[in-house]
């Protein structure tokens, strides 16, 4: 059980530092402050994660790292559901507690719903979408099976590449997508904006579990086909 509150808490703490920065900076094309703080603050977070709760759960907190890991053999079936349930009722967590705060403090939401992903950006095409989310994720996932490989040798710093790796991903991907490459940090915050009323990001978040979800998949085959000649 701990491994499943520790995946809860990163998720939410994923979601409330990231998402919460998006919320109170806006990440609109004309604020290129606004782009970079928001990936710093995903990234960072990451790091962060890593190295708090790192050796209790292994800190996938996204169901798309639990995904590439359980196809390369590093997880049951029965474990990754479990991580994925508890790292989507973290993100929901994570969303219902910004939603408290900024409706209590009084704060404008810049990104309109609780820092949730649109196809605004690639001109609502949903195909554009699942492209942006397939690459960026296989990016994302194949530097987190590479570096944690017991094969690697980056030891103590596997956590600062996977955070600064998030942040790339960011830079290029919000303004096309908002950058998801996390089912969960999806999913908790569109359901959050629809309960309050906006059910714009609910009616388009497949684009953000489908692709995650398939990125990680192609990553996890990829990089086991690269390792297994080493």
């Amino acid at each position: 059980m701990k491994k499943y509150l520790a995946e809860f808490i990163g998720t939410m703490t994923l979601v409330v530092l990231g998402c919460g920065t998006a919320m109170l900076v806006g990440c609109d094309a004309s604020s290129g402050c606004g782009y970079l703080l928001t990936a710093f603050a995903f990234g960072l977070t990451i790091v962060a994660m890593a190295y708090s709760i790192g050796n209790i759960s292994g800190c996938h907190i996204n169901p798309a790292v639990s995904l590439g890991v359980l196809l390369s053999g590093g997880m049951d079936v029965k474990e990754f559901v479990a991580y994925v349930i508890s790292q989507c009722l973290g993100a929901f967590a994570g969303s219902g507690l910004l939603a408290l705060i900024f409706k209590l403090g009084g704060v404008p939401d810049l990104t309109g719903g609780f820092g949730t992903n649109g196809l605004t950006g690639v001109g609502d095409n949903p195909v554009a979408g699942l492209l942006v989310e397939i690459v960026l994720t296989f990016i994302f996932v194949i530097a987190i099976l590479g570096v944690t490989s017991s094969k690697a040798s980056h030891g103590s710093f596997a956590g600062l590449v996977i955070g600064f790796t998030l942040v790339v991903v960011h830079i290029l991907g919000i303004g096309l997508t908002g950058t998801s490459v996390n089912p969960a940090r999806s999913l908790g915050p569109a359901i959050v904006a629809a309960i309050s009323g906006n059910t714009v990001p609910i009616a388009v978040v497949w684009v953000f579990i489908v692709g995650p979800l398939v990125g990680a998949a192609l990553a996890a085959v990829v990089y086991k086909a690269l390792e297994k000649d080493k």
